[in-house]
C-alpha cells in the first residue's frame, strides 16, 4: 500500500489541511470501504511482510501470520454486498448531520478497532480516534489507504492522543479502565467496553476434524482476543486425551517467546501448589468456575446435563462474548473454528454500535 501521511489529521504534528467539503452518500460510502477491502485483499506477500515488520515493532504479539488472519478477516466484511446487507436494516441518512464520535481503540489483536471505524464511517459520523500504543500502525496505514481511495474521508477522520469535544464515544478496554470511562464520558452517550472472553461446548461426540477446528478458536492470535475460547464446558468423565491428542497440530505456538513464557510460569505455578491439571506440552487444561483463563491456559468446567448446562452458561451470561459448538448445535453458537470470523453485524458485547451511532 502507498502512503497518504497528509490526508490524515493528527493533532501532535498539527497540520493545517486546505480540503473543499464533499458530502458522501451512503452508496460511496460503502463503494469506497469496499475498495479498500479489494486493496487489502489484493496486499502481496512481499507488502505483507513489509507492513508485518513494521507493526510487530509496536507489538511482538502481532506477528506476520496473526496480522494476516486479521487482514483475511478485514476482506471478509469488507465486500459491497455485506456492506449493504449491514446497512439496509438501519435508518442511515444519505446527506447526514455529522456529529464527532470518539472512538478509543484496544490493541490486543491486529485491527481490532477497525470495526468501530467503519461504523462511525459508514454512519456518515466523523470519527475521533484515540490509536492504541499497542496498535497504532496498521490502523493508520489503512486510514491513508481510504482517504487515499475516497479523500472526502480526509474531514471524516481525526487521530488524537486525548478525546475533547466530542458527541459520544465508543471505548473498549480492561474492567478496570471502563470504570473509568464509565466515570469520565458519563455526561455523553457510550458504549463502554470490558473484560469479556468465549467458551466452547462439547458433548463428546466430536471428531478429530472438529476438535482440531476448535484449535483455532483458542490458539489464533494466541488466544488473546475476547472470541478466543478461554473455557470449555464438557459432560461428566469427558475423554480429555482424545482432545489433547487432537491439539497437538497447534503446537508450533510455545516457540513464541512471550507465550512460552507465559506457559513456563503458569505451569511452574500449578505444579509448585499441586494443582490438578492436563499438560500437553504447549497448553494446560484446568478445572475452574471461572471464565477468563490466563494465556496458555484453558479452564473446564463439566455439567451433568443440558439444563445444568444452561444453568452454568446462564451465570456467566454478562461476561461471554460468543460461544461455539459442534456444527453449532447449541442455541445462539458458532461452529468450531469461525469464533474469529465475526460479520459486520456480529457486535462486541452483543451492543448494536450501528444503532447506537445513527440514533444520535
Amino acid at each position: 500500500m502507498q502512503k497518504y501521511k497528509h490526508y490524515v489529521c493528527d493533532q501532535k504534528q498539527a497540520r493545517l489541511l486546505i480540503y473543499t467539503p464533499n458530502t458522501m452518500k451512503l452508496s460511496e460510502r460503502i463503494e469506497a470501504l469496499a475498495t479498500l477491502g479489494s486493496r487489502i485483499g489484493s496486499l502481496t506477500q512481499k507488502e505483507q511482510e513489509e507492513l508485518s515488520q513494521k507493526a510487530i515493532g509496536y507489538n511482538n504479539w502481532h506477528t506476520a501470520e496473526n496480522i494476516e488472519l486479521a487482514f483475511k478477516g478485514a476482506t471478509t466484511y469488507l465486500q459491497k454486498e455485506k456492506l449493504k446487507q449491514w446497512t439496509k436494516h438501519y435508518h442511515i441518512k444519505e446527506e447526514p448531520s455529522p456529529k464527532t464520535i470518539g472512538i478509543v481503540m484496544a490493541g490486543n489483536i491486529p485491527l481490532v478497532g477497525l470495526h468501530d471505524l467503519i461504523t462511525v464511517l459508514i454512519s456518515g459520523h466523523k470519527a475521533l480516534v484515540k490509536l492504541s500504543s499497542q496498535d497504532p500502525f496498521l490502523i493508520k496505514v489503512l486510514i491513508e489507504e481510504l482517504i487515499s481511495i475516497e479523500p472526502a474521508f480526509a474531514e471524516k477522520i481525526q487521530l488524537t492522543e486525548q478525546l475533547k469535544e466530542m458527541d459520544a464515544v465508543i471505548a473498549t478496554g480492561s474492567d478496570n479502565t471502563a470504570r473509568y470511562f464509565n466515570y469520565y464520558f458519563s455526561k455523553i452517550p457510550h458504549i463502554i467496553r470490558q473484560n469479556r472472553s468465549s467458551c466452547a461446548i462439547l458433548n463428546g461426540n466430536e471428531n478429530p476434524s472438529d476438535l482440531s477446528a476448535l484449535g483455532k478458536d483458542i490458539f489464533q492470535y494466541f488466544g488473546l482476543g475476547c472470541r478466543n475460547i478461554s473455557k470449555l464446558y464438557v459432560p461428566k468423565d469427558y475423554n480429555f486425551p482424545h482432545l489433547i491428542k487432537e491439539l497437538e497440530g497447534f503446537q508450533e505456538v510455545i516457540h513464541h517467546h512471550k507465550y512460552a513464557n507465559n506457559y513456563d510460569y503458569n505451569k511452574s505455578i500449578y505444579l509448585v501448589n499441586k494443582v490438578p491439571h492436563y499438560d500437553n506440552g504447549f497448553l494446560l487444561l484446568k478445572e475452574s468456575e471461572d471464565l477468563v483463563s490466563p494465556i496458555s491456559v484453558v479452564y473446564y468446567e463439566t455439567y451433568q446435563d443440558e439444563n445444568n448446562l444452561n444453568s452454568l452458561l446462564k451465570k456467566q451470561e454478562n461476561k461471554i462474548q460468543c460461544m461455539v459448538s459442534k456444527d453449532g448445535w447449541y442455541e445462539n453458537s458458532l461452529p468450531f473454528g469461525k469464533s474469529q470470523q465475526p460479520e459486520l453485524w456480529d457486535y462486541a458485547d452483543g451492543v448494536d454500535t450501528l444503532k447506537f451511532v445513527c440514533e444520535l
